[in-house]
């Protein structure tokens, strides 16, 4: 699942809070939130648990084809786990490939 923050809101946002204080506020189309004076922005929390982004969770923040500003959550070392699991044991694998390697050797030695 993606989640998107497109440069239409970044206006919206600069033409909400050119005048005002608010911190964080809610329109038909999503939050709108500030940027901290080092351009950071608070995902907000409902945003964050919908998507599993997690402190120390990373996001991709790339401009679409369309100019929009796209910030894409990305998978965690944790979700790949197990993704490269086979039925065998690792040790069967490896002893399978030594007799391979082993009778490899010996027929080369054989044909020379």
């Amino acid at each position: 699942m993606r989640s998107y923050l497109y440069q239409s809101d970044w206006e919206k946002l600069q033409a909400s809070t050119s005048n005002s204080n608010t911190i964080m506020s809610t329109t038909d189309e999503g939050r709108i939130v500030n940027l901290s004076q080092k351009g950071q922005a608070t995902i907000p929390k409902e945003l964050r648990e919908k998507h599993g982004i997690e402190p120390g969770s990373r996001v991709r923040i790339h401009e679409n084809e369309q100019g929009e500003i796209v910030v894409e959550p990305l998978p965690s070392l944790q979700d790949f786990r197990g993704a490269a699991t086979t039925a065998e044991c690792g040790t069967a694998i490896l002893r399978e490939e030594r007799k391979a390697d082993k009778e490899r050797s010996q027929r080369l030695e054989r044909d020379n």
